[in-house]
């Protein structure tokens, strides 16, 4: 590829909060550039799924190549569009890696939002350059001037330099596009980047992937150095898993094969391996390895069950598709005593959860049944150590302590020293009005290390929490604090020592291991009761009496009792003495304390999902 040809190439991804018009943006680009026809444009182009746009927000990333012609010569434009969520923020580093350029968007009637700042400094890290864009405004916004004030001021720029934009209309958008051609640098080699690879050799940075049943494995790439062509040999260098490129080429947006890829360029490779765990989200395909490598970590566990047990291939076979377009989920084999059968997964957010079991039903339609949502925990364990015997001596010696990781409460043993629970660092960006309803959650979700500052016409809180606490109804809480008005982002913060409590709920002297929980010592008994009330509301009825009881640590801190079913044996007597009756009321007794000790209570798979709904 020529230096001519790399300096007309201008590699850039939209970033924005939810809502902000990302995907509404792109549509007018793909327009402009004539990279779709008229005919065949619709609404959120790049968004493939129904989902995406039921719920107006992005989930996959995409890419797409533009040829862009703004005078006599000619453009290419890579767009890589990103996920606005939180839990998809390893996706959009990855894509920041793969670009030079960002367009920051903003909503002309929200203003900057919590992850608009979270967005920027991403992109700042990465050393790209960051194009400011006010969007919407064709609805006349009345505080328009002031958000394109705000994102000057975080930009680093004067107001004059932020795009006024209208992603519906098309208004402003050819002039966003000369722009990103004007001052956009063309694509850096990697170590300009501060990747460090061997420039002399080949290196491609996998910043996505899918699964095609003919092809195999398809990265998405950004060349960094060199040149591939189709039917070569190169490998995964992380993976060091050797292949032969079946074909490679452009996302126009639809696969476009091509001869060759090279240096600067942004596109596909189809790999023809079979096994989609071999591909890694962050590795290398060429000869030397990109800095900066890393696997995304689930950081949410859910076991999902299905409804009827006879689905359970079909939930295997159907997660197994999900993984093929999506590495960052994981799931292994679980079981359950109430609900048979099913598979423990890892997600990286709560949100990534919802949005999985959606395609399960829209997909593949398999209803599931979900437990609690659990994080993982770093248990440490005392050791044992060796006696003053010779022989002990001998023995090999345990170390004092030893540490394990669970991702159920189940897991957790009964003897340990301590916990360690996953933290999350939270900026909350909120109207000054609803300060005081905001700090009023500080107890209910453990906030640390508060910290305010002013931020424009808002207020920026910073906090930590546990992840526990963020992915249980935090965000509906901050909503209704707030009147909708706060937004927030967050990223992973290392951990803290946690003085948490298993939770367990006996029913008829039988745990029931699904309802099994980790929970806060000064919580434990709260929660032990309301879920002792709630099963109390939700079973049915037995023959005998059913006691509910909560332990922690082997000890009762709530119980409620389920009076037996009543039957009235004597109901077909008349007359006589009293005798007769008294004679089957206590057989009537005897049977109940025989079904007492030998039956055992099942929760039905509905008792179960209404006591998660609830």
């Amino acid at each position: 590829m020529t230096e001519e040809t790399i300096n007309n190439i201008r590699n850039f991804v939209i970033v924005a909060h939810i809502d902000h018009g990302k995907s509404t943006l792109a549509d007018r680009f793909l327009e402009i550039t004539g990279t779709v026809p008229a005919r065949s444009m619709k609404p959120q182009y790049l968004d493939q799924m129904d989902l995406e746009r039921e719920r107006g927000i992005t989930i996959k990333m995409t890419p797409v190549r533009m040829v862009y012609k703004p005078y006599a010569q000619e453009f290419v434009l890579n767009l890589i569009d990103t996920p606005g969520h939180n839990d998809f923020a390893y996706e959009v580093s990855r894509a920041l890696t793969a670009v030079e350029g960002a367009v920051l968007l903003v909503d002309a009637t929200q203003g900057i939002q919590a992850q608009t700042l979270a967005n920027f400094n991403f992109a700042k890290k990465a050393g790209l350059t960051i194009i400011g864009a006010v969007n919407k405004i064709d609805l006349n916004p009345p505080d328009l001037e002031i958000a394109v004030k705000d994102l000057a001021l975080l930009i680093g720029t004067t107001p004059d330099k932020i795009h006024r934009v209208s992603g519906k209309t098309g208004y402003g958008v050819r002039g966003l596009l000369d722009d990103i051609v004007a001052n956009i640098p063309p694509p850096k080699d990697a170590d300009s980047r501060g990747l460090r690879a061997d420039t002399r050799g080949k290196s491609a940075l996998v910043f996505d992937s899918l699964y095609d049943d003919h092809k195999g494995v398809i990265a998405f790439t950004r060349v960094f150095s060199g040149t591939f062509v189709t039917y070569e040999e190169t490998k995964l260098v992380t993976a060091n898993e050797k292949f032969k490129i079946k074909e490679l080429g452009f996302f126009s947006p639809k696969l476009t094969s091509a001869k060759e890829l090279g240096a600067g360029e942004i596109g596909y490779i189809a790999t023809g391996l079979k096994d989609p765990n071999k591909l890694k989200i962050g590795d290398t395909i060429g000869d030397a390895a990109l800095t900066g490598y890393k696997e995304p970590k689930p950081v949410v566990f859910v076991s999902l069950y299905p409804t009827e047990e006879a689905d359970y291939e079909d939930l295997k076979s159907a997660l197994n598709r999900l993984k093929l377009n999506d590495s960052s989920f994981t799931f292994e084999p679980d079981a359950s005593e109430v609900l048979g059968r099913g598979f423990k997964c890892g997600f990286l957010g709560r949100l990534h959860y919802e949005i999985v079991t959606q395609r399960l039903v829209r997909e593949f339609n398999i209803e599931t049944v979900s437990s609690f949502p659990s994080v993982a925990y770093r248990i440490t364990l005392r050791g044992k150590t060796t006696a003053g015997s010779e022989s002990a001596r001998r023995e090999p010696v345990e170390p004092a302590e030893k540490e394990i990781v669970i991702k159920t409460p189940q897991e957790l043993p009964h003897e340990y020293t301590q916990i360690f629970q996953p933290m999350v660092q939270i900026e909350i960006l909120t109207p000054p009005d609803y300060l005081g309803d905001i700090l009023s959650l500080q107890k209910q979700f453990r906030f640390s290390n508060v910290d305010t500052q002013n931020f424009g016409d808002h207020l920026l809180v910073s906090t930590r929490m546990p992840l526990s606490e963020l992915i249980s109804n935090f965000d509906d809480k901050l909503k209704s604090a707030s009147r909708g008005y706060a937004s927030f982002s967050y990223e992973m913060a290392g951990e803290e020592k946690a003085d948490l409590k298993k939770l367990e709920i006996l029913v008829a002297g039988d745990a029931v291991p699904g309802l099994t929980r980790l929970v806060f010592k000064d919580e434990a008994e709260r929660e032990g009761r309301s879920m002792a009330e709630k099963l109390k509301d939700l079973l049915p009825k037995q023959q005998f009496a059913q006691a509910i009881q909560s332990c922690v640590d082997g000890r009762v801190i709530a119980r409620e009792t389920i009076p037996a079913l009543k039957k009235d044996v004597t109901g077909y007597l008349y007359g006589g003495d009293r005798t007769r009756k008294m004679k089957l009321w206590k057989k009537q007794k005897r049977g109940k304390e025989r079904l007492k000790e030998s039956g055992r209570v099942t929760l039905s798979a509905d008792v179960f999902r209404e006591l998660l709904k609830r």
